[in-house]
């Protein structure tokens, strides 16, 4: 399914300086009058693109997109191992969002996430719930610790010969901390040590969604080169803390975004993410709706793409 509105350029963007050496890249596209909505995207570390702009009425919303630390057009960019990756935390992109929405003069704004974006939509609206007025969450995800290991280690039922390929990756003392193996080398001083590392976590990550019927082949190997390093890098990172969160933190404290609507969808056959994420999270989330999409995986479908559309068409009249 093509998006419902043709392609639209930004009427603003610019560089949010967080004082902390950190530059980080924001653009709005639509009415400067209309409903602000914020585009959180995935990975981490995938940086925002411009499809999402076809997906919200240009002339309901306020359409605000931002590449989050470390990717994209933001600055230091994580394909260079030197950049200090202390500075880039879960805590750190919440508050990226919130000192975005006071630079751009928004009250509320509906939040929109997939994937890891689904994660940091949910951590920033059980801290800031007043600034949320509603959230659309796709392939969703909470990042708990079981849920990464699921991805990283149990889908190696389905996938035993990509998966012991991708434990292979590192060296044999360091498997016992799959993640942070693949985090030090992303690190590493020797292009071609971190080049290899990638490859290989993204061979795997193409491997779990190879299964599935729609979405695109190969959509993290066959990313730009700098824009691959800079996504493995960052979710190594990120996965290998757990993201800094309690374990079961965001569905725990779901009940903090009562009164807040909220749509989750879900993808069926999403094995890098299964099903059970979304349903717990909609039965702790008071007044949250789950639609399940029985064609689709985490890549998404042109059903799951229907669906989106129709969430934010219903909330651009509240």
């Amino acid at each position: 399914m093509t998006a419902p509105y043709p392609p639209i350029d930004p009427y603003e963007h610019g560089m949010l300086d967080t004082g902390d050496g950190n530059l980080i890249y924001w653009e709005t596209c639509g009415n400067p009058d209309g409903k602000p909505a914020l585009v959180v995207h995935g990975g981490p570390g995938s940086g925002c693109s411009a499809a999402p702009r076809k997906s919200f009425d240009p002339e309901r919303y306020r359409i605000i997109l931002f590449d989050q630390r470390g990717c994209g057009r933001s600055t230091p960019h994580a394909a260079d191992h030197t950049t200090d990756m202390t500075l880039n935390t879960t805590e750190h992109l919440i508050a990226d969002m919130e000192r975005l929405r006071e630079h751009l003069g928004v009250d509320r704004w509906l939040l929109f996430g997939s994937s890891w974006g689904s994660t940091l939509s949910l951590a920033y609206a059980e801290r800031y719930p007043e600034r949320v007025s509603e959230i659309v969450l796709a392939a969703v995800t909470s990042t708990r610790r079981s849920e990464i290991d699921w991805l990283y280690r149990g889908a190696g039922r389905f996938f035993p010969e990509a998966w012991e390929r991708f434990r292979d990756g590192v060296p044999e003392a360091d498997r016992g901390d799959l993640l942070g193996a693949y985090a030090r080398l992303m690190g590493d001083p020797d292009p071609e040590v971190r080049s290899k590392a990638a490859t290989d976590w993204c061979a795997w990550e193409d491997a779990v969604l190879s299964a599935e019927p729609n979405g695109k082949p190969n959509p993290y190997g066959g990313r730009p080169p700098r824009a691959m390093l800079a996504l493995v890098r960052i979710c190594s990172h990120y996965f290998s803390q757990g993201a800094w969160l309690e374990e079961g933190q965001l569905i725990r404290d779901a009940g903090r975004l009562a009164g807040i609507p909220g749509v989750l969808i879900h993808g069926r056959l999403d094995i890098s993410g299964p099903l059970d994420t979304a349903w717990e999270l909609a039965h702790a989330w008071p007044g949250s709706e789950l639609v399940v999409i029985e064609d689709s995986g985490h890549k998404g479908s042109a059903a799951m793409s229907a669906a989106l559309y129709t969430a934010f068409d219903r909330f651009a009249q509240r």
